[in-house]
């Protein structure tokens, strides 16, 4: 009888030791777990990835829905469109796409990376000239003088395509004495005097803020180029890439844009 007794004293402390441990086990780390998680998941991170000419104002923009989404950091990598497209489709991770031409988001469209795309705003060239213009650069026939040093986006890049149609609209032929990547690296050519004249967005000549001359030309209407945005499919922050979108969209969005000179689709 005694032995009996003794081996259940024994027994019981142990059952509910393992009871006890069995119950931490069940429940107690999902309430660790849920008390050490923050409300909404804490800080969040938007990538956007958006053509050189869009710099200013996506950086505005970027301000604006950081402050409407506390916790929120947007991050911007700016440059030419066409690639951005091809990082997107090697694999880069975004979450928003706003390229400077129909072409190039079809790159990333095609490799079925991102969502139907709209058209958000519309851009066009000007010629851009130093503030003192010292080549005199009057009109667009003008930039075929061989004394008058040019620079060009390149051909592959939206503002390149749409340089090439504005010339051949005019039937000129330009030999540029730079061709760069993208529609900041050609401005600041003229910027630094390393040029007489170069072909850009208007955008961009407005956001010099006097460091340059834009030059209108009639051929200009021959080239604008459409803008259009899109969340991606593989976008780590999906639900911020849509409501970024719907910024940009809005009447506040248009409002930032037209302001730095963009015209409405």
């Amino acid at each position: 009888m005694f032995r009996r007794i003794s081996r259940w004293a024994v027994a019981l402390p142990v059952a509910f030791a393992l009871a006890a441990l069995s119950g931490c086990g069940s429940g107690e780390p999902a309430a660790t777990s849920a008390s050490t998680s923050p409300a909404g998941g804490g800080a969040k991170e938007l990538t956007v990835f958006a053509a050189a000419s869009l710099t200013g104002t996506f950086t505005e923009l970027g301000k604006t829905f950081e402050a409407a989404h506390p916790g929120t950091t947007v991050k911007f990598n700016f440059g030419s469109s066409a690639t951005l497209a091809q990082q997107i489709v090697q694999g880069a991770p975004a979450d928003v796409f706003a390229a400077a031409s129909p072409a190039t988001m079809k790159t990333v469209t095609d490799a079925s990376l991102a969502a139907a795309p709209t058209t958000f705003v519309r851009n066009k060239l000007q010629i851009a000239v130093p503030a003192d213009n010292p080549a005199k650069v009057a009109e667009l026939k003008d930039l075929t003088d061989p004394k008058v040093k040019v620079a060009l986006c390149a051909e592959q890049v939206p503002c390149g395509a749409a340089a090439v149609k504005a010339l051949e609209a005019a039937g000129l032929k330009v030999t540029p004495v730079t061709l760069e990547q993208d529609v900041k690296a050609t401005l600041t050519k003229v910027e630094l005097g390393e040029v007489d004249a170069a072909l850009v967005y208007k955008t961009d000549v407005i956001a010099s803020a006097g460091k340059v001359t834009g030059l209108e030309f009639p051929e200009a209407d021959k080239a604008i180029n459409d803008y259009p945005i899109a969340t991606l499919s593989k976008a780590p922050a999906g639900d911020l890439a849509k409501q970024f979108v719907d910024l940009v969209l809005s009447q506040q969005g248009k409002d930032v844009l037209t302001k730095a000179g963009f015209e409405a689709p």
